[in-house]
């Protein structure tokens, strides 16, 4: 099988949020017999054809870049090619190109839409897009939702019930980091903090967490790349940010902090990766309640703590209750490791996406046998 994965951007240009997916989703399927290959755009690399571990990824050259949506040209005669050797088209919501090359190159391949979130933030643009939008949700064979709890809360997904699923991101098992690391870090932040790792994006509800650690002086370290300048004058002196850190250096943080907050406060925050790497790492989590997969992930009184959006209180009082009670932190977080072990392991994600693919193919082939007799 092939299968042909279509995002605007992708390695070595991003991996972060949907590529991490993609990647997961290419490397994991691997083992079923699964050729993946990524069609993106970039600036810097297009009209390349690179391999990355065991995928290729062809760069279409971006043209234009409006409202974070890239545009290109030579996209076009570049999905028609790929789109005519695969099997599956695997698009990744939301990405306005991506409409328009299935909707003018019109693929004769199944279809599939993994759908990362709802547009939230260029509402006026939506409104003009919002045609183009549901007249391609509508022809394409699948729809995949990244949880349940978004599958029922989007007011687009709603319009689609018949072709919809949910199909929770997975991530893959890493190593322990290595005392000397964990030693590294124990000596540059201490232990027993409380982590936020991430982008630092206007979504991430950062204002309300330094406002909280101010309230409480609890100790907060803040990982992730972004302007920290503004942040870091709210949050006071028992605040510590340490900039972007490697994939060995934020298990080493996990491994060292009391709990995971992640106070996203907006919809475009559509499952939250990191807190199922919190997880992972068997530590209990805060998030907020915004109507996404951060519900899904973090289980409010089970895996961790659930507390309402841009709600300075009520995260101050979650952030108390955890650090006072490092029973219940504990037994929460090896509730998260094991809901990390049921439902957010990359091969139950690359098993499940196969199992939708053989199906989508089947009925393709018994379409296409109907007609021909």
């Amino acid at each position: 099988m092939r299968v042909l994965h279509v995002y605007k951007t992708y390695l070595p240009d991003d991996f972060t949020g949907v590529p991490r997916v993609i990647h997961a989703l290419a490397e994991g399927m691997l083992p079923f017999g699964v050729k993946s290959e990524v069609l993106a755009l970039s600036a810097s690399h297009g009209g390349t054809t690179q391999t990355v571990d065991n995928h290729v990824v062809h760069m279409a050259r971006q043209d234009l870049d409006i409202a974070s949506a890239g545009l290109s040209l030579s996209a076009f005669s570049l999905f028609r090619q790929r789109a005519r050797e695969a099997d599956i088209v695997n698009y990744h919501f939301p990405w306005p190109m991506a409409d328009l090359l299935h909707l003018i190159m019109r693929p004769r391949t199944p279809s599939v839409v993994t759908y990362h979130s709802d547009i939230v933030r260029q509402k006026n643009l939506l409104k003009l897009y919002a045609p183009v939008q549901n007249r391609f949700l509508s022809t394409v064979d699948a729809i995949v939702a990244t949880s349940p709890n978004y599958l029922r809360t989007s007011a687009v997904l709603k319009n689609f019930p018949g072709k919809t699923s949910a199909i929770p991101i997975g991530i893959a098992d890493v190593p322990p980091p290595t005392p000397e690391l964990l030693q590294r870090w124990r000596e540059q932040v201490g232990e027993g903090f409380f982590l936020f790792v991430g982008a630092l994006r206007y979504y991430k509800g950062l204002q309300f967490l330094m406002a909280a650690a101010r309230k409480t002086g609890l100790p907060v370290v803040v990982a992730g790349a972004g302007e920290t300048t503004e942040w870091a004058e709210m949050g006071g002196p028992s605040v510590r940010f340490v900039g972007p850190v490697s994939e060995d250096d934020k298990m080493a943080l996990l491994a060292l902090c009391r709990s995971f907050v992640f106070p996203s406060h907006l919809r475009s925050e559509a499952f939250g990766v990191a807190l199922a790497e919190a997880a992972r790492a068997g530590r209990a989590m805060i998030s907020c309640e915004i109507g996404t997969g951060t519900s899904f992930v973090n289980l409010g009184g089970e895996t961790g703590l659930v507390v309402p959006p841009e709600n300075v209180p009520a995260l101050a009082e979650a952030m108390r209750s955890l650090a006072a009670s490092p029973e219940q932190a504990g037994q929460m977080g090896r509730a998260a490791r094991h809901r990390y072990e049921t439902l957010f392991r990359a091969q139950d994600m690359a098993t499940a996406y196969l199992e939708l693919y053989r199906r989508l193919m089947e009925t393709r082939q018994q379409s296409v046998s109907r007609f021909s007799r």
